[in-house]
């Protein structure tokens, strides 16, 4: 009896690995029939690379679209790519099939930010971390920013007032200070705002240099810069810890959140390289929506004056500015929020994001191999006439209804989607109420070039100047 059982048993096994095993067969054999997707390498160990940087990256991708379709591949940064223009390739990456592809950066950016930042994982790690951020970013939280980031917002205007500015520069300032409020708090001490800001800003004109530890270049200097701030940081933590007092900011949550076992789930190291990964995350990408935002209204005066209508109503509500804007009010800018939009849209300052897949993946027919690159195209699919009519017209009435699923993304999708996106949408409200109801601008240089820094802004980052108009009723705010 006994061994009839060990026959059947044996019988059962040698049949379900045979099944596996064909399986396993059919679906390689199957993998060994797919095509790769159409395009070219370009030459040999640099591939399409020189190409891509000669010319706008947007004309590349796009002719590159118009000759192979929605799915075709190229070779360039180095990396084998499959590159996706379409809204139902983006989800199939980011959101359907996200457990196939990871998300990947260059290691001499990775150990810039720092190993441990949220958007270098996924898994648990990541889940945790998001959380914690998201919990921070919640429009109950964010409200009680307001105060603090208009006081940030008049500041900034008042010391650019009748002096030229370069616009991007100027936003990268602004952007900088929101977010170090929104990680600290409005109680971090001067000296450490301006260490902070000091350091932040070699960090940050070295991260897309040449990766080279030589003394003296970009690269090196910003790596010693990245060590200060991190000794700032863990300094900032134990002066925290000695207090004893729990705040309500990014470093508070990160600091309070605790483990099964009631430590800290996060190591000081971790904490360090997330607040270095956010403050990139928001820095750059909101400075540049910002100046062309600027762009934008400078050069669709009509626009402008409805933008202004719709502000002064609320800047008068509010006394000519004797009041603070208030929550409810940025809620209320309906036109506003339809600009902002629409510069998402035009600038898609995130014009494509990087995953790699981990393990061969089948789509639409194309192989798509481990290890292999794969870029959705944001800006291709917000460009594409067939989902946004007329697509380089600056329009914000498109948005008067709400875009086909998928078609507009520029705070990407899924689980690595900014986290962040109603606080930078929070700071544009706020600038844009303050700019329009009090100063007028004067834009100088050629408005159309575009420059890649390495997102697009316009050509020398918009060189303006802002003059205050003390005038409540004054109709004649930002005309050329």
């Amino acid at each position: 009896m006994e061994m009839a059982y060990i026959l059947i048993y044996t019988v059962l096994l040698v049949a379900i690995l045979s099944y596996l095993f064909r399986m396993k067969h059919k679906r390689k054999t199957h993998q060994m029939k797919l095509k790769l997707p159409p395009g070219s390498m370009g030459w040999p160990y640099v591939g399409e690379t020189p190409q891509l940087y000669s010319q706008d990256p947007s004309l590349f991708f796009a002719t590159k679209e118009k000759r192979y379709g929605e799915i075709f591949k190229t070779h360039i940064l180095g990396c084998p790519c499959v590159m996706l223009a379409s809204p139902e390739a983006a989800r199939f990456v980011l959101v359907t099939q996200a457990h196939l592809f990871k998300p990947t950066y260059p290691r001499s950016k990775e150990k810039m930010i720092g190993p441990s930042a949220l958007f270098f994982h996924q898994g648990e790690y990541h889940t945790r971390v998001r959380k914690m951020v998201l919990a921070s970013f919640t429009p109950e939280a964010i409200k009680s920013l307001v105060p603090d980031i208009e006081k940030i917002v008049l500041s900034m205007l008042s010391a650019w007032d009748g002096h030229l500015i370069t616009t991007f520069h100027a936003m990268k300032q602004l952007t900088f200070d929101v977010g170090v409020l929104t990680i600290f708090g409005s109680r971090i001490e001067e000296r450490y705002k301006k260490e902070l800001k000091k350091n932040y800003f070699v960090v940050d004109k070295g991260y897309n240099s040449f990766p080279t530890i030589f003394p003296g270049t970009l690269y090196k200097k910003a790596i010693t810069a990245r060590k200060e701030l991190s000794r700032i940081f863990h300094e900032i933590i134990n002066e925290r810890r000695k207090e004893g007092e729990t705040r309500k900011d990014l470093l508070g949550y990160f600091m309070d959140t605790k483990n099964e076992q009631g430590t800290q789930l996060l190591t000081d190291d971790q904490i360090s390289d997330n607040i270095i990964g956010i403050l990139f995350a928001a820095q750059d990408t909101t400075a540049s929506v910002l100046t062309w935002i600027i762009k934008y209204l400078y050069d669709n005066q009509k626009l402008l004056e409805a933008v202004k209508e719709e502000q002064m109503a609320i800047y008068e509500s509010n006394g000519c500015g004797s009041q603070p804007l208030t929550w409810g009010q940025t809620r209320s800018m309906a036109l506003t929020h339809r600009v902002i939009l629409e510069s998402l849209r035009m600038a898609s300052i995130i014009s494509f994001t990087f995953r790699e897949a981990v393990a061969d993946v089948e789509y639409k027919g194309y192989l798509i191999p481990k290890g292999w690159k794969v870029m959705p195209l944001f800006r291709n699919i917000h460009h594409n006439p067939e989902f946004f009519s007329d697509p380089q017209k600056f329009d914000p009435s498109r948005f008067l209804a709400s875009p086909k699923p998928n078609t507009f993304l520029p705070f990407g999708n899924g689980t690595h989607a900014c986290p962040g996106n109603e606080l930078a949408k929070l700071e544009m409200f706020i600038f844009i109420h303050h700019l329009v109801t009090k100063y007028r601008l004067e834009v100088f240089g050629s408005h159309n070039e575009v420059e890649y820094s390495p997102f697009p802004v316009p050509t020398r980052g918009l060189p303006a100047i802002f003059r205050s108009e003390s005038n409540c009723n004054n109709d004649d705010n930002l005309r050329r």
